[in-house]
């Protein structure tokens, strides 16, 4: 049943903040859009479009659009709507440790769990539970974090900023995705960690089951990785306005209609693992968000039974943070960690390995 109290605590209402401005003489004539969202702090122009669509900006009184022309001696009023401030609430939420010291901890993320509270999940994050394992009991505001419709806005360096919470989560990994994080428990560590991921000399491998039998045993996928222009909240390979974005695989198991596939990442690109290998047309098994929470590979009746068979099992895509070697920033020695496949993974393969024995 829907827990409509916790679904009002991750979806508060959101605040109307007024910015009015009177422009200058001398100013030159730019675009109500344009002027908006340069002249609110950390606005965005997603956010400064929205208000403009729902009449909540004027120019001397009259509902503007966005290609009107600012002009001097204007005045302008534009009504925002914000969500209230993000609050870290430390939570009694049980965490599987890999490895703990008195600079750092690595936990094995189970699927479904957030990272970090973000837009529509506030609460019940690794962050939470991570607060509440080192000893914090009261919650924290955190008044300037600007939240929008999107998690992957949300910098770690953002919520961290405030002295009060000392762990910082190093690298993420989306909510459905389980495995391996190394969390910093201090400013020092936070900083040395994420010079090494963006070195490139941490070593993350994944087990991930994809859509389709794959050519090569082995190959790599590159592409640069940006918005979606059919959906902003997801990614894509572009040709413009991309990062830059390499990811290795290796064949670990083949099937009739999916294969079990070991990845390497040679960047860390928001979803890039489920980004390159939807565009090479075998995305992540039970990925509803990148094409692979259908039949993408129409086969036999006895196929598309045992491949329904296991979407059934599932909700979310099927990727797992198998492995995570760093440099220990205080021990000087590199370190090495591995997790298991989590039940619902396991059940998949075992299903799919039973069927192929007894065919």
């Amino acid at each position: 049943m829907k827990d409509v109290n916790k679904d009002k605590e991750n979806y508060p209402d959101y605040i109307e903040t007024i910015f009015e401005f009177n422009v200058q003489k001398g100013k030159k004539p730019e675009r109500l859009d344009h002027f908006l969202t340069n002249a609110i702090y950390n606005a965005t122009r997603n956010r400064v479009q929205k208000a403009i669509e729902e009449q909540r900006v004027t120019i001397n009184g009259k509902v503007a659009k966005a290609s009107k022309k600012v002009q001097p001696g204007d005045h302008i009023i534009c009504k925002i709507m914000k969500a209230p401030p993000l609050e870290l609430l430390p939570e009694n939420i049980p965490l599987d440790i890999i490895y703990e010291d008195e600079y750092l901890m690595v936990v094995n993320k189970p699927p479904f769990m957030c990272t970090h509270p973000g837009y529509g999940h506030r609460y019940g994050t690794l962050v939470n539970a991570v607060l509440y394992h080192l000893g914090l009991r009261r919650s924290i505001k955190i008044e300037n974090l600007d939240l929008e419709e999107d998690e992957e806005d949300i910098s770690e360096g953002e919520i961290f900023a405030s002295e009060e919470v000392r762990p910082g989560i190093v690298h993420r990994l989306d909510k459905d995705t389980s495995g391996i994080l190394v969390i910093a428990k201090n400013p020092e560590i936070h900083a040395n960690l994420s010079k090494q991921f963006a070195e490139r000399t941490t070593d993350r491998k994944y087990l991930a089951l994809v859509w389709g039998d794959l050519k090569d045993d082995e190959g790599v996928i590159e592409g640069d990785i940006g918005r979606s222009p059919k959906n902003r909240k997801l990614f894509a390979v572009v040709k413009k306005n991309g990062k830059p974005a390499k990811t290795s695989y290796q064949v670990v198991d083949r099937f009739e209609f999916v294969t079990l596939i070991r990845l390497k990442l040679f960047t860390g690109r928001t979803h890039q693992i489920r980004v390159h290998l939807s565009h090479i047309n075998h995305p992540v098994f039970g990925d509803d968000s990148y094409g692979g929470n259908q039949l993408v590979r129409g086969g036999t009746p006895e196929v598309n039974k045992i491949a329904n068979k296991c979407l059934s099992l599932i909700n979310r895509h099927l990727l797992h943070a198998e492995t995570l070697g760093f440099y220990h920033p205080i021990k000087k020695e590199f370190m090495n960690f591995s997790s298991n496949l989590p039940l619902d993974f396991n059940n998949v393969l075992n299903i799919l390995r039973n069927w192929r024995n007894t065919k």
